[in-house]
């Protein structure tokens, strides 16, 4: 069964007389989460954006050594 149809087997259970109850527990449950979902890790990293030389990512080994530093030539 899907979640939909085991939430609806569960209110088919439920008195009559307790039903505006539960109405008013699913719209204050539904109110209080946010409409749109928060972007994920991927997209953040998506975001990152850097300035360095174009070889950086190639020679990353030699600037973390030192054996390269970025100087004035960045990109």
């Amino acid at each position: 069964m899907t979640t939909i149809e085991l939430i609806q087997a569960e209110i088919g259970k439920i008195p009559e007389e307790r039903l505006a109850e539960l109405y008013g527990i699913i719209r204050e449950f539904a109110a209080s989460k946010p409409a749109t979902p928060r972007p994920g890790i991927m997209a953040k990293l998506r975001e990152v954006r850097m300035e360095a030389p174009e070889d950086f990512a190639t020679n990353l080994d030699l600037y973390l050594s030192g054996e390269k530093s970025v100087g004035e030539d960045i990109h």
